[in-house]
């Protein structure tokens, strides 16, 4: 009997990387385009860029390292996390954020760890973190969704913001980042969690014009969006590209933490489904902590892996001091991954645990 050895990531269905990268990124579609729709074009220049730099930094390196880059490139996997990435920002962000982020993603967190296979960390989220970490006020400057903006704004005008800071029209980021009603919006999240620390209750806060007044709780634009990288995460499980483990025990441990707390003072602590459909908790369940190579490879594991990013989310959202919590979560468990796959590898048939085995040696 002859069998075959591989490096992560692994596949039960017979799919090369490749294959498995491309239907990855054909589920992300609905989400992007919903993404899209409701941020203006930003988010597709910032695809545009995070894609190329990942292509070139790739190549570039693996050439430096004298291996054939044109069929690493094939696997699409340098494509996945920068368009992971891209998403990830605010669609007006200078040009060099994504780009110095992108780069960082492949060069230090993929390929300086051996390259697919051999990285520790999620690189997208890796780069999110550090993105975030070294220039807070870019990475916060959402715009408001195009319908709630005050200022319009067409495909040029985001080409020329993301590479001067400035509309056709002359208008400042910091104009187009204003709603409606003048106001300065933020995200959800940002609303939420700024409101409640200026003594305002939950259900007061959600009556703002960036909360849908049909379902109390949810945002004009994230909702929608979470509902398309649903839509993808289900196709995958479909496909069976990604378990059902991760996104499952995540999601329904951030439920459950969400729902106590809620019961235990609704003024002060939001709704599950609040904490469900906004921010990016949906592609994070099943976009980001289902990467094979970074996430847990035992049932088990996966299951208390996703668990715990849940709670990591909910905790940081909660008293943490950032309103989103995806990235920093996913990192805090990539680092445990080796002891939860330690405790959690399936027993070798015919081999008897340990335990098992002082037990009988106690008895005989």
């Amino acid at each position: 009997m002859k069998f075959r050895l591989a490096s992560s990531p692994h596949q039960h269905i017979r799919r090369d990387t490749g294959q498995v990268m491309r239907l990855v990124i054909l589920a992300m579609i609905p989400g992007v385009l919903l993404q899209t729709w409701f941020f203006g074009w930003g988010t597709v220049i910032q695809i545009g860029l995070a894609v190329v730099t990942a292509v070139v930094t790739e190549a570039a390196i693996l050439e430096l390292r004298k291996r054939d880059f044109e069929r690493a490139l094939k696997d699409y996997s340098a494509v996945l996390t920068a368009m992971l990435l891209a998403v990830s920002i605010p669609p007006f962000a200078p040009w060099w954020v994504v780009v110095i982020g992108t780069f960082f993603a492949i060069c230090i967190v993929k390929q300086l760890y051996g390259g697919l296979g051999f990285n520790v960390f999620n690189p997208a989220m890796a780069a999110y973190v550090m993105l975030l970490v070294s220039f807070p006020v870019q990475m916060t400057q959402w715009l408001p969704p195009v319908n709630l903006a005050q200022y319009s704004h067409n495909f040029m005008d985001a080409l020329q913001a993301v590479f001067t800071g400035f509309s056709v029209e002359g208008f400042s980021l910091a104009q187009l980042k204003t709603g409606i009603d003048g106001v300065t919006m933020a995200t959800p999240l940002d609303t939420v969690k700024t409101s409640l620390s200026q003594g305002f209750t939950y259900s007061e806060t959600i009556e703002r014009p960036i909360f849908d007044s049909v379902i109390p709780g949810l945002g004009v634009a994230s909702s929608w969006i979470s509902l398309g990288y649903l839509i993808g995460g289900l196709y995958l499980l479909k496909q069976k590209v990604i378990n059902w483990h991760i996104p499952t025990s995540m999601l329904a441990a951030l439920f459950i933490c969400a729902l106590i707390m809620s019961l235990v003072d609704s003024d002060l602590y939001p709704s599950s489904i609040f904490h469900l459909f906004n921010g990016s908790i949906i592609i994070g369940a099943f976009f980001i902590a289902t990467d094979p190579v970074s996430a847990s490879t035992t049932n088990k594991g996966r299951i208390i892996f996703g668990a715990a990013i849940g709670i990591w989310v909910y905790l940081i959202r909660e008293w943490g001091g950032y309103p989103d919590a995806i990235a920093f979560a996913v990192l805090i468990m990539n680092m445990a991954v080796p002891l939860i796959d330690y405790y959690t590898r399936p027993r070798t048939y015919g081999h008897t645990s340990t335990k098992r085995k002082t037990k009988n040696k106690a008895q005989s």
